[in-house]
């Protein structure tokens, strides 16, 4: 034999064995650690997914509730103006009615005024017609037409009371 030739085989022998001792370690340290290392990493995945749904779902709902809310938002704005428009309808309303009712308080007052200042034109025509009747009386009748005037009263009551 040949020692170049055992040597060459046993460097074949000795790369087979060392390849074999790869090929355990790796089914015995490495593949169950890479297998561990994928199952935590798809885990990670699968927990990162299902938060991703949840934020999803979360995001959808709170679309719903924001479109719910704008919606909200737009019943009260028209309920708002609604109610806006009938109050100042409202008010409109009373404001007009105390216009009319102040009008007519102040026409009711004028003519009380117009009628009082009738009464005070009257009264002081009057007074000045009775001032003139006994200045103009007192002027032309003296004491013998005052004594006609006498007898012609009395003989009219007393015709008066023969009746």
């Amino acid at each position: 034999m040949n020692y170049v030739e055992i040597a060459k085989w046993s460097q074949i022998i000795s790369a087979l064995f060392f390849y074999a001792v790869i090929v355990w370690m790796w089914f015995k340290f490495g593949a169950p650690a890479l297998k561990t290392a994928q199952a935590e990493k798809n885990k990670q995945i699968a927990e990162a997914e299902r938060h991703r749904d949840e934020a999803k779902a979360a995001l959808e709902t709170l679309r719903h509730e924001v479109e719910g809310a704008k919606h909200d938002a737009t019943l009260i704005r028209a309920r708002a103006d609604e109610q806006a428009r009938g109050e100042a309808s409202k008010i409109v309303e009373e404001a007009r009615e105390a216009g009319e009712r102040a009008l007519r308080n102040a026409a009711a007052e004028l003519d009380r005024a117009r009628a009082a200042g009738r009464e005070g034109l009257r009264t002081e025509f009057v007074d000045k017609a009775l001032a003139l009747a006994r200045t103009e009386a007192e002027r032309r009748v003296d004491g013998s037409i005052n004594a006609q005037l006498v007898d012609r009263f009395a003989s009219s009551l007393e015709r008066g009371g023969a009746n």
